[in-house]
């Protein structure tokens, strides 16, 4: 496991970004669009209302995507860890 200079962790980093997949949930609650109108080129409001909801999806993950992505992590100067110390069963 890489690890940031200076930094210790499990490579797992919280972004504000990452908050704008929340926004794709909506269409999760099935209350909120569960009717005929209003009607998009004949089209019931429920069965459109879904398509955009998969639009803002992939447009949510895609943003998402791009202000998050980060350049390669670069391992840590000096020896890695010994593969006796990263095997938990041999101190029992």
């Amino acid at each position: 496991m890489a690890a940031h200079a200076g930094k210790t962790g499990n490579g797992l980093r919280f972004n504000a970004w990452n908050l704008l997949l929340l926004v794709p949930l909506w269409i999760l609650i099935t209350p909120l669009y569960n009717r005929e109108e209003p009607r998009l080129f004949g089209m019931p409001f429920f069965y459109w209302c879904q398509f955009a909801g998969i639009a803002v999806g992939v447009l949510c993950t895609a943003l998402v995507y791009l202000k998050t992505r980060s350049r390669p992590v670069v391992p840590a100067p000096g020896a890695g860890p010994d593969v006796d110390d990263l095997d938990e069963g041999a101190r029992r």
